[in-house]
């Protein structure tokens, strides 16, 4: 059985990749994080038109389940880029994140509903 890859690993073959065809250039931070947000809308774009139920489905269908993990791909390889061009650690980011979200936002109960944080607008 093959070991699954990490974040690491795709990074350096995601860096390797870039580097072998002379890509570097390109990769500022600003034209990556431009192509994680075309990424991001061509998966927003698979769902865009669906019901809520249809929406839980869409692996079902083998067509579109390819559709939607190649967008994921797409726009896990674009964050993973960007971070690693700002030298950013995505799981360090990510783990910080929710530290702050669980002070921000203790569970239901946990403390007076008058001194409980409402959730974000959006």
């Amino acid at each position: 059985m093959t070991e699954p890859p990490d974040l690491a690993r795709l990074q350096r073959r995601l860096a390797e990749f870039a580097a072998a065809r002379n890509w570097q250039p390109y990769h500022t931070p600003k034209n990556l994080v431009a192509a994680l947000s075309v990424e991001a809308s061509e998966l927003v774009e698979i769902f865009q038109w669906l019901t809520p139920e249809e929406s839980s489905r869409v692996m079902a269908d083998p067509d579109t389940a390819h559709r939607v993990t190649d967008e994921v791909a797409d726009v896990l390889a674009y964050l993973l880029q960007f971070c690693d061009v700002l030298g950013v650690d995505p799981l360090a980011a990510l783990a910080a994140k929710i530290d702050r979200n669980e002070r921000r936002f203790p569970v239901p109960g946990a403390q007076d509903a008058a001194e409980r944080p409402q959730p974000p607008e959006e």
